[in-house]
């Protein structure tokens, strides 16, 4: 009987999550099979019968073109760099929203700095647009106040687009991802506030000898896996910005991707690129787990 009972208490959780690993097979996994074109000279409507084998063509092709893959892995990398330097503001975001006192006032501001999430990044660009165009806001206003004569090309400047992104993507992930340091916050057991009361702790050193320890381990978890996806910066975002004025400046890796597969419509290419990223990304996150379990003997994976 107790068998049985263990049984079916552990066939209840595997039907629960059964929808959610098909979901991901059959989206993350199934389409793996796309990667046979890499190696054919891939045209569409016809099948592989019809098709010239290539070999590892496509996948020695960025090395010739090298100038052009050299400029996006380095637009790729500094973002995602950019990215890693930025994230500890989340978790002082996490623990300024705990240290604040009034519920009212921080159910706003959680509110407010959650919401840019769910925003397109086509609107976010409109936004931005009305306000540091050549005729926005910004130069308007320093127009009318005397400090400036001629509007500042802030979208249009190559030299200042890397920080403007990340400040964008600050502003747009900021509350969202400190949602999870919030709950690693809430889970902190209060005996330990109530023993650094006792010996006498006041509020900054409660945060800098409790808080802060007690959220490292979530803090490193999720700073190796964003080393594993140092490649990995998305397309919205730089798609909605792109312009010919910063072009060499903000094609990352995915847009690249997209550009040459989508429009180049060099398919056996961008898949061959894409396959390069997983490969590289696969890369990172073992190197990733093997710091992990030397720093910190804990295993990602």
């Amino acid at each position: 009987m107790k068998k049985k009972k263990l049984d079916r208490r552990g066939l209840y959780p595997f039907l629960l999550s059964l929808p959610f690993v098909i979901f991901v097979f059959i989206f993350s996994y199934v389409p793996l099979a796309g990667w046979a074109y890499a190696f054919f000279d891939y045209k569409p409507g016809l099948d592989f019968s019809r098709m010239d084998f290539v070999g590892f063509k496509y996948f020695t092709y960025m090395f010739q073109t090298w100038n052009q893959t050299k400029m996006v892995l380095t637009n790729t990398l500094v973002l995602s760099f950019l990215g890693l330097l930025c994230s500890p503001l989340p978790v002082l975001f996490a623990i300024m929203l705990t240290e604040v006192k009034s519920k009212w006032f921080k159910k706003i501001v959680q509110t407010t700095t959650t919401l840019p999430n769910f925003i397109s990044w086509i609107i976010v660009y409109g936004l931005a647009f009305a306000i540091f165009s050549a005729e926005g806001m910004v130069n308007t206003v320093l127009r009318n106040i005397g400090i400036i004569k001629e509007s500042l090309d802030i979208l249009g400047d190559p030299d200042k687009l890397w920080i403007l992104m990340t400040l964008l993507g600050i502003w747009k992930s900021l509350g969202w991802n400190a949602i999870i340091y919030l709950a690693a916050i809430a889970g902190i057991d209060q005996e330990l506030y109530d023993a650094a009361s006792v010996d006498g702790a006041n509020r900054w050193q409660k945060i800098r000898h409790v808080t802060i320890p007690q959220l490292s381990a979530t803090y490193f978890v999720l700073l190796l896996l964003s080393i594993s996806n140092l490649l990995s910066n998305g397309i919205d975002q730089y798609f909605a910005f792109q312009n010919p004025l910063v072009a060499d400046k903000i094609r990352v890796l995915d847009l690249y991707i997209y550009q040459m597969g989508v429009l180049g419509r060099q398919y056996s290419f961008s898949i061959a690129m894409g396959i390069w990223k997983t490969v590289i990304g696969i890369i990172l996150l073992m190197s990733a787990n093997q710091l992990s379990k030397k720093v910190r003997g804990v295993s990602l994976i």
